[in-house]
């Protein structure tokens, strides 16, 4: 494997900062950038929003590679902040496009699960083209906006020959997530339950999670197989599937405590109760193999949070 010259904006995120880490284990020239200062090696601050802070890099980077990260995440936040969703989202990848059509560089661009919407089926990455939107109807901005960058990769692919794999993650987590209001239900969980914080579970959802080392292996591979145009789901087995409150009792157990902090809820309204995802072509095309059991990854990720919140 040879070394690439590799970009990955919001290299400092949680997803980002795994990443970076991984791309550099291989021997990677990696750079990160994203929009808060850091005193980091082969780091640049930069908004993706702000096209002249983007060029900069390239004018002083010749990259093979760029992994577009960042973004602003989650449906509520979407909704409390839908300015940052969509100028980030849509107008920061908008950016990324243009400096793509003109110096040609490989991308793969970060969707989400989220596209799938309330499809009640099993997820193949298909379901996007050969469903109806009534079908796969976007519950919120969040997944619109991720749906909409989707939309402008693959039409710059045939107006001006760029070359993109799309991937959709699925409850990625671990460490480097940060606590906010609208992260995914296991950081929220650990960290209220670590600072005795209740908190709700809907208990008629399912999701199966996936661990962020896991996800970022496969994700690394893309450069060694790189089909422009996939696009691929990134989730955890099957066989991990989980009731929300099933995921409780693991971080509750995880740290000694009881479900006293704990209010149940049936459903939760605006969200998808069962996300069955299929990762064949992942499977195949990236040799994506999870190996973290929920077990042992909410072990991880509670140690993590533990340290970061000095608790």
């Amino acid at each position: 494997m040879s070394s690439k010259k590799i970009l990955v904006t919001g290299g400092a995120g949680f997803i980002g900062t795994n990443l970076v880490n991984e791309l550099r284990s291989r021997g990677h020239d990696v750079i990160a950038a994203d929009i808060a200062n850091h005193d980091i090696d082969s780091y640049i601050r930069a908004d993706v929003k702000n096209f002249r802070q983007i060029e900069r890099i390239f004018d002083k980077n010749k990259f093979d590679y760029v992994y577009h990260l960042a973004a602003e995440y989650g449906r509520w936040n979407g909704e409390d902040y839908y300015e940052n969703l969509w100028q980030t989202n849509v107008i920061g990848t908008k950016h990324m496009l243009r400096l793509q059509e003109k110096l040609k560089f490989r991308m793969i661009f970060y969707s989400s699960a989220e596209v799938y919407g309330d499809y009640t089926g099993i997820m193949t990455e298909d379901v996007m083209e050969i469903n109806p939107v009534k079908d796969t109807y976007q519950m919120n901005d969040y997944a619109i906006t991720k749906w909409a960058g989707e939309l402008m990769c693959m039409n710059s692919a045939k107006m001006f020959g760029t070359e993109t794999v799309r991937v959709r993650p699925v409850n990625c987590y671990g460490p480097h997530e940060h606590y906010t209001p609208y992260r995914g239900f296991i950081p929220k969980f650990i960290y209220q339950a670590l600072h005795n914080q209740p908190y709700s579970v809907f208990k008629d959802h399912k999701r199966i999670i996936d661990f962020v080392e896991d996800s970022c292996r496969t994700w690394a591979n893309i450069v060694d197989n790189f089909i422009p145009g996939e696009v691929y789901n990134v989730a955890g087995r099957p066989e991990w599937e989980r009731d929300i409150k099933q995921y409780s009792d693991l971080i509750l157990k995880e740290i000694g405590i009881n479900d006293s902090l704990v209010t149940y809820h049936e459903s939760e309204p605006f969200t998808t109760k069962i996300k069955t995802i299929d990762c064949t072509k992942a499977i195949k095309d990236l040799h994506h193999n999870p190996l973290v059991t929920p077990e042992e990854g909410i072990k991880r990720t509670v140690e993590w949070m533990k340290w970061f919140y000095r608790i």
